[in-house]
This record gives C-alpha cells, structure tokens and sequence, in this order.
C-alpha cells in the first residue's frame, strides 16, 4: 500500500481477470503509483457519480438494476461513455470529465444533482438552457457484444476496516502469488468453466471484496460480512475482444434487459471487458434474457 495512501486516497479499486488488473484511484492515490512501463493509464480522467435515493432522513443507495432507465439508458443516447463499479455498499458511475455537461444536462430533469466541496453536498445550479445540447438521436446501432458465463459462483462481501490488516497477508496472497489456471471449458460450453476474478475496492472508508466461493476458502469466517441470505452470484462476461473506452452504450445494453426482467445485478467495468454479477438460482432466466437482446440488437 503506498506510504500516502491513508493520507489522502479516498477512492481506491482494484480488480484482477484472466487478461491483467485494473486499477481505479482518485488523483490523490493515482500521484502515489511509482512510474511504470507496465501501467497502461486511460487518457481521459474520469469524475465518479453516486446515484442516491431518499427515504425519509434517510439515505439508501440505488442497484444498478434501479437506475438503468433513469439514468444508464439516458447517457448511453447522448452518446455518454460510462464505466461501471457496484460495490456491497453501493453502485458508482464514471463518466469523462469532459462529457460533465452533458452528463448535468441530461440527469437534470430527473434528480438532484450535487457535487463534492471539501467534503459536503453542494448543489449543482440547473441550467435551463438548451444551446449547445441537441436531442437525444438515434444513432448507428449499438454493436452486440457477446457474452459468456464462466462457473464461477462468486460471494459479494465486506469486512470492517479495522480488520484489513489480520487479512492483509491472504489478500496479498490471492491477488498477486497464489494463481490458479482457470479451467477448461467443457465441448459445446459457451464459455470457460471458470476464470480468474477478484475485485477489492476502498472507497471513502467502506471495503467492498468480490471473490468466487472456492477463494473466499482462504479467509478467515468470522470476519467477512455478506447478507443475511448469504447470497452466491453468477458473472456474465461482456466482450470477446477489448472493448475500449469510447463506445457508448455498453452497460446500457446489458442493465437495461435485466431492469425490464426485475432482475438484481453488480456491474463492474474494467480495462478491457465488462462484468455482471446477477443471482445465482436466475443465470439461466439473465442468459435468456441476454440472447434475445442479442437477437433484437443484431436484427
């Protein structure tokens, strides 16, 4: 862990694949990473949004499932990149810092908007004008990626701060030494029977740890934390080649369909794929669902 890390990095997530590791920090922790020719950086920077809904005094997060129409669908048709990171507490949004107008444009007809400053909520003025913002239009077709679910059943779990170091050896363990190849799929399977995936986040104080059920094996019971249902997930894989940063729509084509099933997912984006975690006893309900997006799209 950097030596400055405590200090000032508020926003800290890391996530292996098959293909390499995907890193997402704040500038604080980003001034922190020693120069690498090994660290591949997106040009663009990126600003992290929340979407929150209010009940009462209280404050309850939104499933990405929740905000597919609202809010995923509605950039996708202005033609907004996002990436996606759903944590056990919460589900973020990432969009360029250069789309941030547009972005404001188009969620403010439908939320409140607010922006951080040192720490508390400031509201973020409505503009009423429309200059410079053209309608939402339909585009070229978005492209229809393919899918695959590896057999992976996968925990969703977090872990109270105080006792990240009595699993900091493990943790270090199963990122970076302890590798397993990923087995082989069975002839005829769709996809990999299973494949290497783990995913720790620090954000504003609150860990949030995805892992498969064989690898949360390694930990220590008594101090993950899961739900009370003790829920297992599958993950359905975005992508047969690098999706890149520039296409729009991706998590839209995917949350959307299962937003209209009722269907509950995690989604998280890294450098090259994308990755939906829904419930276990649903997979074969998502992948129906999932093709026929890829019958509708495709036609």
């Amino acid at each position: 862990m950097p030596r400055g890390y405590r200090r000032g990095c508020k926003f800290f997530s890391l996530t292996e694949t098959p293909e390499d590791y995907t890193l997402m920090v704040d500038e604080e922790g980003f001034k922190e990473l020693p120069p690498s020719e090994f660290l591949q950086v997106a040009e663009a920077t990126w600003l992290v949004m929340n979407v929150s809904s209010h009940s009462g005094t209280a404050v309850q997060a939104a499933g990405v499932t929740k905000i597919a129409r609202s809010v995923i669908a509605p950039l996708a048709e202005h033609h907004v990149s996002v990436l996606m990171l759903s944590t056990y507490q919460t589900d973020f949004i990432l969009v360029r810092e250069q789309d941030l107008s547009v972005v404001i444009h188009t969620l403010a007809q439908e939320f409140d908007i607010y922006r951080e400053v040192g720490g508390e909520p400031v509201p973020v003025p409505r503009d009423d004008s429309s200059n410079g913002f053209p309608r939402a239009q339909h585009g070229p077709s978005p492209t229809v990626h393919p899918i695959q679910s590896p057999q992976n059943r996968f925990c969703v779990l977090t872990l109270d701060p105080e006792t990240l170091p009595a699993i900091a050896t493990t943790l270090i363990d199963v990122l970076f030494y302890s590798h397993s190849a990923p087995k082989e799929a069975a002839p005829g399977d769709p996809g990999p029977s299973s494949i290497t995936f783990f995913a720790f986040s620090l954000i504003e104080g609150y860990i949030s740890i995805v892992m498969d059920a064989e690898t949360q094996k390694k930990f220590p019971s008594d101090l993950l934390l899961t739900s009370s249902s003790g829920e297992l997930w599958r993950m359905v894989r975005i992508g047969g080649q690098p999706l890149g940063f520039d296409e729009c729509g991706i998590v839209a084509q995917i949350a959307g369909p299962l937003a209209a099933a009722d269907i509950s997912a995690y989604y998280i984006s890294t450098f090259n794929f994308d990755h939906a975690l829904v419930p276990e006893d649903g997979i074969g309900s998502v992948i129906e669902v999932l093709q026929r997006r890829q019958e509708g799209l495709g036609s």
